[in-house]
């Protein structure tokens, strides 16, 4: 059983040119609605013990038990895992205000991946009365006995961006992780036309969403004859450690033409943007948050494949409530698409990303068609 959410609902605008005021006005509003919509926002009738005006989103239950969803994601210095905490506590917010009863996000993240810290947190998540946890899993290996423990005690998991498959959660929410990594490998040898030598930069090696990236990465490159692969690269999931790790192996292998980026950690500062040489390198990289929208325009990065971290979020609390106060039935998986973020759709993009409250969108972006 199969759900799809848009990912963000700005593929088919900034695929289509962006044309004119009213398409445009389209492409910002009407596809983040549908998204939200597409997730299941509840519209059936109150639980019981939710008000008529707590339904019609005018007033909270006095003295309703509060639901408490425990967000647990890889790590809390990784900014699309601050984005998905933004995107819940506003899907908290609102339903609240719905359901009538207090919705309410537990951020138990650690400082850095960590799986073993993970499973402790979900039992911490247990222990402290939560009534769902949504986790992003770093090493589903080490979760998968604590998911099960939980639901065991009844507490509902839900898993985001990165799965735990052969656990007791009722869903995932995310992208196709290997068709994410035959996307990358795709746009990078366009750009260099079907040949040269390129490098994977992959992260956690224990992260089952990154494997299968580069699984996809690999089975990609092998239908371009003149690509070559000299290696798959990990590295603790920083910013300074992507990029100090692009530039030895860059040193190292200084004939490399392309970087196949499985997660947007290196653009995450801006070193690559004055270590790199546009016109000798190109990379394409998943993930498009503000800090990474130079390497866009400067032409180092002239493709990346966004994931609407927002939404992981936004969308699992919206699926959580589903399950547990609405008693809906929720699709095992919940199909998240990218989005195509390129020069000609940096404006729109860049827009969608200040709608979901992303401060520091450069302005100059803002402003662009």
């Amino acid at each position: 059983m199969r759900d799809r959410v848009k990912g963000g609902g700005m593929g088919g605008a900034i695929g289509g040119g962006m044309g004119g005021l009213r398409r445009l006005a389209r492409a910002l509003i009407v596809p983040t609605l549908a998204a939200l919509a597409a997730a299941g926002c509840p519209k059936s009738k109150p639980a019981p013990g939710a008000t008529a005006e707590g339904a019609a989103g005018t007033a909270l239950t006095p003295g309703a038990k509060p639901i408490r969803i425990a967000m647990i994601a890889k790590s809390s210095t990784n900014p699309v895992f601050l984005s998905a905490r933004r995107g819940a506590e506003t899907a908290a917010k609102d339903l609240s205000e719905r359901t009538g009863v207090p919705v309410e996000i537990m951020w138990l993240t650690p400082p850095q991946e960590d799986g073993q810290i993970q499973a402790q947190r979900i039992a911490q998540a247990v222990n402290e009365g939560a009534s769902a946890i949504l986790i992003s899993c770093s090493d589903a290996g080490k979760v998968t006995g604590a998911i099960n423990d939980a639901v065991a005690r009844g507490v509902s998991v839900m898993t985001f961006d990165s799965d735990a498959a052969q656990s007791k959660r009722f869903s995932y929410y995310g992208v196709d992780d290997r068709q994410l990594g035959e996307d990358v490998m795709g746009e990078l040898a366009k750009l260099l036309g079907g040949k040269g030598r390129v490098a994977i930069l992959a992260g956690n090696q224990n992260a089952p969403n990154l494997r299968r990236r580069v699984e996809g990465v690999k089975a990609e490159a092998a239908k371009h004859h003149g690509i070559q692969i000299i290696g798959t690269f990990y590295h603790a999931e920083t910013p300074q450690d992507a990029a100090a790790e692009v530039i030895r192996v860059n040193n190292a292998y200084p004939d490399i033409k392309g970087w196949a980026m499985v997660g947007g950690w290196a653009l995450f500062t801006k070193t690559l943007l004055t270590d790199l040489d546009p016109k000798k390198v190109k990379l394409v990289a998943v993930d498009a948050l503000p800090t990474e929208l130079p390497y866009v325009e400067k032409g180092l990065a002239p493709v990346l494949l966004a994931q609407s971290s927002y939404l992981w979020g936004n969308v699992g609390v919206t699926k959580i409530i589903d399950k547990i106060f609405y008693k809906k039935d929720v699709p095992e998986i919940v199909s998240m698409d990218p989005v195509r973020v390129t020069t000609e759709t940096l404006g729109s993009w860049a827009r969608q990303l200040r709608q979901w409250g992303f401060a520091d969108v450069p302005e100059e972006y803002l402003k662009l068609k």
